[in-house]
């Protein structure tokens, strides 16, 4: 489920009320609003004003805001839960939230809603919001970039399903974006090291990320899409076709450089 323009129509009075609850120093809940009420200049210049409602864009207080305002979507929706009998679980970053549950109590979905519109001011928006049956054949979630399935198990031919998650396709060209731009004609003139050391920082930083799960499959696409950016970013450097100077293929060549690879451990191979 996900909130339409989140840090934009968060709802001030209705921020400050919840904040109230926690905060007892008066400087601190001025200081606040404060924060709230100052304008906003737009990228041609133009200043906004709140208008009582949303927070800061880009300031440092707006994420932590945000946060306070939804958690108390979480308390509320919990204690909306119990009265309906409803077993369920928030898994909440930022405005993107899913919640889990193994069946549904007629009406809850419609409770959901009423109290993130009713009671706390938002808008959700229902283009991005769907309910999805894991257990259905071919029904994919995606979520902060990762991609969540139900496959049969073949490692050890149970023929069991369980739950598979990675990197998304989306997340994965993404990345692939980024390679390109880094190793871009445009930066023909640095040298291979710099552009090596712009790549690997970015290869670690997404693999990371997706360190969790099973990234193998997005792994391999994203190491075979870097080292042939790098091997045509070579072939760019020289006014001929680039001559090997290390090894006999590009993937020494870009093993003396450095090149970083994705790499992962299947931990149910390593089990005793």
């Amino acid at each position: 489920m996900t909130v339409s323009s989140y840090f934009d129509t968060i709802p001030h009075d209705k921020l400050l009320s919840a904040l109230e609850m926690r905060i007892a120093d008066g400087s601190v809940l001025k200081l606040i609003r404060q924060w709230l009420k100052a304008c906003a200049r737009e990228p041609n210049g133009v200043m906004v004003k709140p208008k009582g409602r949303g927070t800061p864009q880009g300031g440092v207080i707006s994420p932590l805001l945000s946060n306070i305002y939804l958690h108390w979507f979480e308390t509320i929706a919990s204690i909306a839960a119990k009265a309906a009998g409803q077993a369920m679980s928030i898994v909440r970053y930022a405005d993107d939230f899913v919640i889990l549950a193994k069946k549904w109590t007629a009406g809850f979905l419609g409770k959901v809603e009423s109290i993130l519109e009713g009671r706390m001011g938002l808008t959700v928006n229902r283009e991005k919001t769907k309910v999805l049956d894991l257990d259905a054949e071919h029904s994919v979630l995606n979520f902060i970039g990762y991609e969540f399935r139900k496959v049969r198990d073949r490692l050890f031919g149970t023929g069991k399903r369980y739950l598979h998650f990675g990197p998304s396709a989306k997340s994965v060209k993404r990345v692939c974006h980024e390679a390109h731009e880094h190793t871009h004609s445009r930066n023909v003139l640095l040298s291979v090291d710099v552009v090596v050391e712009r790549v690997n920082k970015l290869l670690k930083g997404w693999g990371g990320f997706y360190s969790v799960g099973y990234p193998s499959r997005a792994f391999r696409k994203v190491n075979h899409y870097a080292l042939k950016r790098m091997a045509r970013f070579l072939n760019r450097k020289s006014q001929r076709c680039y001559r090997l100077k290390f090894a006999d293929t590009y993937y020494g060549e870009m093993t003396h450089y450095g090149l970083h690879r994705l790499a992962w451990v299947d931990v149910r191979r390593t089990r005793n």
